[in-house]
Protein backbone atom coordinates (compact mmCIF):
# COMPACT_ATOMS: atom_id res chain seq x y z
CA UNK A 1 0.00 0.00 0.00
CA UNK A 2 1.41 3.49 -0.94
CA UNK A 3 0.79 7.02 1.02
CA UNK A 4 0.87 10.41 -0.42
CA UNK A 5 3.62 11.95 1.50
CA UNK A 6 4.46 15.66 1.86
CA UNK A 7 7.61 17.48 2.98
CA UNK A 8 6.93 20.84 4.35
CA UNK A 9 9.73 23.12 4.71
CA UNK A 10 8.89 26.61 6.88
CA UNK A 11 10.86 29.55 7.52
CA UNK A 12 11.28 33.34 6.40
CA UNK A 13 14.16 33.14 4.01
CA UNK A 14 15.07 36.91 4.92
CA UNK A 15 15.57 36.29 8.72
CA UNK A 16 19.30 34.25 8.19
CA UNK A 17 18.36 30.42 10.21
CA UNK A 18 14.83 30.72 10.20
CA UNK A 19 15.03 29.70 6.49
CA UNK A 20 16.49 26.33 7.93
CA UNK A 21 13.16 24.65 6.81
CA UNK A 22 12.50 26.45 3.72
CA UNK A 23 16.72 25.42 2.72
CA UNK A 24 15.85 21.32 3.79
CA UNK A 25 12.79 22.00 0.85
CA UNK A 26 15.12 23.38 -1.87
CA UNK A 27 17.53 20.74 -1.27
CA UNK A 28 15.20 17.91 -1.68
CA UNK A 29 13.95 19.17 -4.12
CA UNK A 30 17.11 19.16 -6.14
CA UNK A 31 18.48 16.31 -5.00
CA UNK A 32 14.80 13.61 -5.34
CA UNK A 33 12.84 15.77 -8.10
CA UNK A 34 9.91 14.37 -8.40
CA UNK A 35 10.27 11.90 -6.12
CA UNK A 36 8.85 13.64 -3.37
CA UNK A 37 5.80 15.95 -2.72
CA UNK A 38 7.74 19.06 -1.09
CA UNK A 39 6.04 22.27 -0.93
CA UNK A 40 7.84 25.52 1.12
CA UNK A 41 5.33 27.74 3.84
CA UNK A 42 5.83 30.85 6.07
CA UNK A 43 4.27 28.51 9.03
CA UNK A 44 1.07 30.10 9.80
CA UNK A 45 -0.97 27.78 11.46
CA UNK A 46 -3.98 27.98 8.86
CA UNK A 47 -1.45 27.60 5.92
CA UNK A 48 -0.57 24.79 7.05
CA UNK A 49 -3.71 22.70 7.93
CA UNK A 50 -4.53 23.35 4.36
CA UNK A 51 -1.50 22.39 3.28
CA UNK A 52 -1.21 19.06 4.51
CA UNK A 53 -5.25 18.59 4.50
CA UNK A 54 -5.14 16.01 1.59
CA UNK A 55 -1.10 13.94 3.22
CA UNK A 56 -1.18 10.51 5.30
CA UNK A 57 2.55 11.55 6.32
CA UNK A 58 3.54 15.20 6.70
CA UNK A 59 6.71 15.85 7.51
CA UNK A 60 7.48 19.37 8.69
CA UNK A 61 11.20 21.21 8.89
CA UNK A 62 11.72 24.85 10.88
CA UNK A 63 14.34 26.15 12.68
CA UNK A 64 13.80 26.36 16.66
CA UNK A 65 15.78 28.42 18.94
CA UNK A 66 15.79 27.05 22.83
CA UNK A 67 19.32 27.78 23.25
CA UNK A 68 20.60 24.62 22.64
CA UNK A 69 23.83 24.21 20.20
CA UNK A 70 23.28 25.63 17.11
CA UNK A 71 22.56 22.84 14.29
CA UNK A 72 20.94 20.81 16.87
CA UNK A 73 18.35 18.41 15.33
CA UNK A 74 15.64 17.21 17.00
CA UNK A 75 12.64 14.72 15.35
CA UNK A 76 9.31 14.37 16.91
CA UNK A 77 6.61 12.58 16.14
CA UNK A 78 3.69 14.87 17.01
CA UNK A 79 0.93 11.63 16.62
CA UNK A 80 2.97 10.89 20.24
CA UNK A 81 4.47 13.49 21.04
CA UNK A 82 3.08 17.65 21.97
CA UNK A 83 5.46 20.00 20.09
CA UNK A 84 6.80 22.32 22.52
CA UNK A 85 5.62 25.82 21.94
CA UNK A 86 9.20 27.55 23.31
CA UNK A 87 10.88 25.86 20.44
CA UNK A 88 8.65 27.12 17.52
CA UNK A 89 8.06 30.97 18.98
CA UNK A 90 9.57 32.40 15.86
CA UNK A 91 6.97 32.45 13.95
CA UNK A 92 5.63 36.06 12.96
CA UNK A 93 2.08 34.91 13.46
CA UNK A 94 0.43 34.27 16.83
CA UNK A 95 -1.25 30.88 15.36
CA UNK A 96 2.12 28.80 14.25
CA UNK A 97 3.22 25.02 14.05
CA UNK A 98 2.71 23.93 17.44
CA UNK A 99 -0.66 25.75 17.79
CA UNK A 100 -2.19 24.10 14.72
CA UNK A 101 -0.69 20.79 15.13
CA UNK A 102 -3.00 21.03 18.50
CA UNK A 103 -5.54 22.36 16.62
CA UNK A 104 -5.74 19.71 13.74
CA UNK A 105 -5.56 17.18 16.76
CA UNK A 106 -8.36 18.73 18.28
CA UNK A 107 -10.48 18.65 14.84
CA UNK A 108 -9.58 15.31 13.76
CA UNK A 109 -7.93 17.16 10.64
CA UNK A 110 -4.72 14.95 11.48
CA UNK A 111 -2.80 13.42 9.10
CA UNK A 112 -1.82 9.34 10.33
CA UNK A 113 1.89 10.69 10.35
CA UNK A 114 3.25 13.92 11.04
CA UNK A 115 6.94 14.11 11.93
CA UNK A 116 8.67 17.59 12.87
CA UNK A 117 12.28 18.46 12.54
CA UNK A 118 13.50 21.21 14.34
CA UNK A 119 16.87 22.43 13.49
CA UNK A 120 18.32 24.94 16.31
CA UNK A 121 19.45 28.62 14.55
CA UNK A 122 22.20 30.49 15.44
CA UNK A 123 20.96 33.83 13.68
CA UNK A 124 17.58 35.04 13.38
CA UNK A 125 18.43 38.59 12.52
CA UNK A 126 17.90 40.06 9.17
CA UNK A 127 20.02 39.03 6.18
CA UNK A 128 20.09 35.67 3.91
CA UNK A 129 21.77 32.61 4.42
CA UNK A 130 22.21 29.91 7.28
CA UNK A 131 25.17 29.86 9.29
CA UNK A 132 27.53 26.87 8.92
CA UNK A 133 26.46 24.78 11.56
CA UNK A 134 22.87 24.52 10.54
CA UNK A 135 24.18 24.48 6.73
CA UNK A 136 25.20 21.47 7.80
CA UNK A 137 22.20 20.02 9.87
CA UNK A 138 19.97 20.84 6.74
CA UNK A 139 21.90 18.37 4.83
CA UNK A 140 21.83 15.91 7.35
CA UNK A 141 17.73 16.54 7.66
CA UNK A 142 17.81 16.18 3.77
CA UNK A 143 19.30 12.28 4.02
CA UNK A 144 17.51 11.92 7.29
CA UNK A 145 13.85 12.84 5.53
CA UNK A 146 14.90 10.60 2.59
CA UNK A 147 15.84 7.73 4.42
CA UNK A 148 12.34 8.01 6.49
CA UNK A 149 9.99 8.30 3.80
CA UNK A 150 11.87 5.47 1.61
CA UNK A 151 12.05 3.03 4.45
CA UNK A 152 7.87 3.44 5.54
CA UNK A 153 7.43 3.00 1.62
CA UNK A 154 5.45 6.62 1.15
CA UNK A 155 5.81 8.46 -2.05
CA UNK A 156 4.76 11.53 -2.75
CA UNK A 157 3.21 10.64 -6.43
CA UNK A 158 1.03 7.52 -4.83
CA UNK A 159 -2.81 8.23 -5.54
CA UNK A 160 -2.44 10.99 -8.08
CA UNK A 161 -3.28 10.86 -11.22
Amino acid sequence: MTTHALVIGLGNEYRSDDAVGRAVARKLKASAGDEFCVKEESGEGGALMEAWKDADYVVLVDAVESGGLPGTIRRMDARTTVIPIELFHRSTHAFGVSEAIELARALERFPAHLIVYGIEGRSFALGVGLSPEVEAAADEVVGRVKDELCANSVFANAGED
